[in-house]
Formats: C-alpha cells, structure tokens, sequence
C-alpha cells in the first residue's frame, strides 16, 4: 500500500516521540548543568511544536487533497493518544516535570483514562461490528488543542512566567480545561459507540431501538 503525504507526516509524528521521551528524561538530570538542562528542555519543546504543527497539517493535507484513508482515520488519533500520554506522564513525573510547574496528578489521571476508555471502546466495537468507527467530535478536537496548548505552555513556563506574572493561572485553567474536556469528550463517544452498536444490531434483531438509544 502507496502512503500518501498525510499518512507519512502522521506516521513521523510518532516517531519523534521517541527523542522527545528521551529530552524530556534529561530534563532534570542531576548530571548536568542548568544550562544544559535548559538546552535540552528547549529542544523537546521544539520537537513538541513539531509535532502540534504536524497534526494541523496532515488533517489539511488529507482533507484538501481528498487523501483520507482508512490508516490515516487510525493513525491520527492513535499519534495524539501516543504524544498525549507520553507527555502528561513526563510532565508529572520527577525526571521529566518542569520545576515550580508540575502538572497536577489528577489532570494526568483523566487525560489519560480518557485515552484508555476510548481504546476499550473502539476494540469492543470492532469485535461487535468489525467495522473501524472513529468519527471525530468538536469537542475531541477542542480537548486535544487544549492539551497540545497545555503541554507548550508548561514546557515555555520558567521563560513565559517572568514577563508574565499571570502565567501559572493561565496554566491552571489551561490544564482544568483539558481535563473537563477530555471527560466531556469521554462521554460522547461513548454514547456515540452505543448508538452505532445499536443500530449495526437492529436488522440482526428485527425489531426496533428501545427507547433511549437515540
């Protein structure tokens, strides 16, 4: 099978997590100087804007030149998951945090169980349907701008948060808004996935929806 642009683009996004991990496990290493450390924060910022920008491009790219596959539909999603997860875990963690702005445990927690539920849903369905369902929501979208928005406002904060006194409030709703989102997200594709199971088994069954399932 020939990778169109989009899918190429996607499938690089993921394989910069990997020396974003491995900044992002030196950013607090003992080992080095202030400098040092500095440096290399910077350049996991730079590889996690990258990868932001990557994600805004490889939807315009399929979307305009009507290249939106099956992969891609599955990639995309799955290269969010991936980043999202890696950074929140990094970004609470003592070897990846950025001093004086920790993300909080709980924001990790629901971001990260959104992700996990979602996962849960999307093979169960399939197991049920045998069909690929992802069927992107505003609100989906909007929760992961806010955590790619999160996520570079943490890792810019030392530098941000001296010209702008404001900054950790900023950061704090940033990172409460994600969460909120993620779980109102959480909740729509869930029922979404219900509908859908329910109306793949209605001709099975012969008999129409009960209430409640529209």
């Amino acid at each position: 099978m020939k990778l169109n642009w989009a899918n190429r683009i996607t499938i690089l996004r993921i394989l910069l997590i990997v020396p974003f991990v491995i900044f992002m496990l030196k950013v607090n290493d003992d080992s080095l100087g202030k400098y040092q450390q500095n440096l290399i924060r910077y350049g996991a910022t730079l590889i996690f804007l990258v990868m932001a920008v990557s994600d805004a491009i490889d939807g315009f790219l399929a979307r305009r030149k009507h290249q939106i596959t099956q992969l891609g539909t599955f990639l995309d999603p799955m290269a969010d998951k991936l980043l999202m997860t890696s950074a929140c875990l990094l970004l609470f963690s003592n070897q990846g945090h950025v001093d004086g702005f920790r993300l909080p445990g709980t924001v990790v927690v629901l971001i990260i169980s959104k992700d996990i539920l979602l996962l849960t849903g999307f093979v169960i369905v399939y197991f049920i349907t045998s069909q690929i369902r992802i069927v992107p929501v505003f609100i989906g979208k909007l929760a992961t701008t806010l955590q790619l928005a999160m996520v570079t406002a943490i890792l810019i904060a030392p530098e941000a948060s001296i010209p702008i006194k404001g900054w950790i409030w900023f950061l704090r709703f940033l990172w409460w808004s994600a969460a909120a989102t993620a779980v109102a997200s959480t909740l729509i594709y869930i029922r979404k996935g219900i509908i859908f199971v329910n109306e793949f088994e209605q001709p099975k069954n012969g008999s129409p929806s009960g209430p409640g399932t529209h």
